[in-house]
């Protein structure tokens, strides 16, 4: 592919890219022409081409080294996704101390690392971009997920102030909010419901268009940001949750 699509002769990262969002956007950008590494706690046998490594975001050693091994393989880095992340139930009462400080730690802490271990590669691209996944539940107050929306905000904001500090240095940061997603991480989430089936009906139910959004749809919004195509988009959250932070229609037959 050619033209503002297309990402020939660039390289790209994406964290937590062996599953889900994460590989939707990893096998994209290669589809696009990208030559793409993987990082991921368990990046396991990812198809051709990409490359894998495997890393703990929590751990900054682990960050520097593989994003630096990478950066050496692709020969440079052009794009960082931020797509790493972990997830928590409950409201402000219900999850301990220490779960706090591993949401945080993995979620918004984890793209200070990668990022930080990032740039100095980035700053040598004429085409420098950071995107980072964030959550509808940044911008909308969603029950039982007070732990894992409050990483969503700092996430939001740091995005934010990610583009702001380095648009001088030609690197664009923008962020994707995506609405709930049927992906293995969002399975896992519904096994552990009482009911899984109505848990999932209320969930298509929240989403204006009925459905869940799909890893595939969130990734071309990724690919998308961090293409040419969107080289005057920076400090930008792009919703992809099915019309529902911005929608309020009547019920059904009203």
């Amino acid at each position: 592919m050619s033209g503002l699509d297309g990402l020939d002769g660039l390289t790209a990262l994406v964290t937590g890219g062996a599953s889900g969002i994460g590989l939707a956007t990893a096998q994209l950008l290669a589809e696009r022409g990208a030559r793409v590494a993987v990082l991921d706690l368990a990046p396991g046998a990812l198809p051709e081409p990409l490359l894998a490594y495997k890393a703990d975001v929590s751990d900054d050693a682990s960050v520097r080294a593989a994003v630096d091994a990478a950066a050496q393989e692709l020969g440079g880095l052009d794009i960082l996704v931020n797509n790493a992340g972990i997830g928590a139930a409950g409201t402000v009462e219900d999850n301990p101390d220490e779960q706090w400080h591993r949401v945080l730690d993995v979620n918004v802490l984890g793209m200070v690392r990668t990022t930080r271990a990032a740039l100095p590669h980035l700053r040598h691209s004429a085409h420098a971009a950071v995107v980072n996944t964030c959550s509808i539940a940044a911008t909308a107050g969603l029950p039982q997920r007070a732990l894992y929306s409050a990483s969503k905000g700092a996430v939001l904001s740091l995005t934010l102030a990610m583009a702001a500090d380095h648009i001088r240095e030609g690197v664009r940061v923008n962020c994707v909010n995506p609405g709930t997603a049927d992906t293995p991480w969002v399975a896992r989430l519904l096994d552990a419901a009482d009911d899984p089936e109505a848990e999932r009906a209320a969930l298509r139910a929240r989403q204006p268009m009925g459905r869940l959004v799909t890893a595939d749809e969130v990734a071309a919004a990724i690919v998308y940001l961090a293409s040419p195509a969107a080289a005057s988009v920076t400090g930008t959250a792009l919703a992809v949750d099915g019309g529902m932070a911005g929608l309020r229609l009547r019920p059904a037959g009203q």
